[in-house]
């Protein structure tokens, strides 16, 4: 019997991201008492946010992928938006819209997964970039939150440069310091992670703790089988090898202060960074200096 597939549209609905178990209209606004999530500006106060942020604008980025048996499947949406929304509110700049368009080729065979082909998921990152900045905001900086979008992004980043353009784009590459880290190891039970594991886990129950269904997390096994086995070598089949259940480390340690650790330290590196892109003039000179010279490239050689 062949089947059908019946895929309903409503319009009018969104994603909605709640932080603490507070929805973002209930949170800080900027000085002039603007929100910072963009789809909350009116189209009339939108002239003044960009103004207000010094033409800012972040884009929290995420997948729709499994996270183990105990986390949603908009977990990297999820944190990516908090951690955006609550670094804008005291760094005002305005906030995108959810952004689930990334790599996940890797959790095809899992439920839930969306994997949009190649040429779409840069084409689509591209042209928000450039729809952002036909809105007058010419410093775009990128916030992800799901490890599989690493390498994609910082091949957008580096094919900035093959045409030229009006604006910027910043790739937010958050580091742990050692005090937070040792913060971190004295809460963790378990050693071992990678995605969907006690630290993930903990920020999820410290920013919504509604979706986490921690008594599933020993369901199955987040263990690395180890599967892949090339020495000095790489294959992008790495992870399934690794990880079949889309699940590294052991969540059942999980608990809303190490994750609020987590989590606090990523908001103020991107507080700080938000800081440094706004005052940055250096970026937008050199990329213009570059397309000029890349026209010409003889005229640069050394006489």
């Amino acid at each position: 019997m062949k089947k059908n597939s019946i895929i309903l549209i409503i319009t009018g609905l969104c994603f909605g991201v709640s932080t603490h178990n507070l929805h973002s209209q209930n949170l800080p606004v900027a000085s002039q008492n603007l929100p910072v999530a963009w789809e909350e500006l009116t189209s009339g106060d939108f002239a003044k946010a960009v103004s207000e942020s010094g033409g800012v604008c972040i884009i929290p980025m995420g997948v729709m992928e499994k996270h183990g048996q105990h986390l949603p499947l908009g977990t990297d949406l999820y944190t990516a938006r908090d951690l955006s929304l609550r670094a804008a509110q005291k760094e005002y700049a305005i906030v995108f819209p959810p952004y689930f368009t990334g790599q996940i080729f890797e959790a095809k065979q899992q439920p839930g997964t969306v994997a949009y082909s190649t040429e779409l998921i840069y084409k689509l990152l591209d042209e928000t970039c450039k729809e952002i900045s036909r809105n007058g905001i010419k410093k775009i900086i990128l916030v992800n939150s799901h490890g599989g979008n690493n390498n994609f992004l910082l091949y957008f980043c580096q094919t900035q440069l093959e045409s030229e353009r009006d604006y910027v784009v910043y790739l937010y590459r958050p580091e742990v310091d050692s005090q937070t880290q040792k913060s971190i190891a004295a809460l963790r039970k378990s050693t071992t992670g990678g995605h969907a594991d006690e630290v993930e886990s903990s920020i999820m129950m410290y920013i919504h703790p509604a979706l986490v269904k921690i008594e599933r997390a020993g369901s199955e096994s987040g263990a690395d089988m180890d599967r892949f086995k090339i020495a000095n070598g790489y294959s992008s089949i790495w992870w399934y090898g690794k990880y079949p259940n889309h699940y590294a480390g052991d969540a059942r340690g999980a608990n809303p202060k190490l994750g609020e650790i987590a989590q606090e330290q990523k908001i103020d590196q991107l507080i700080e960074v938000i800081k440094q892109v706004k005052a940055d003039k250096s970026a937008s000179e050199l990329q213009k200096s570059f397309f000029k010279e890349s026209k010409t490239p003889l005229n640069t050689v050394a006489k």
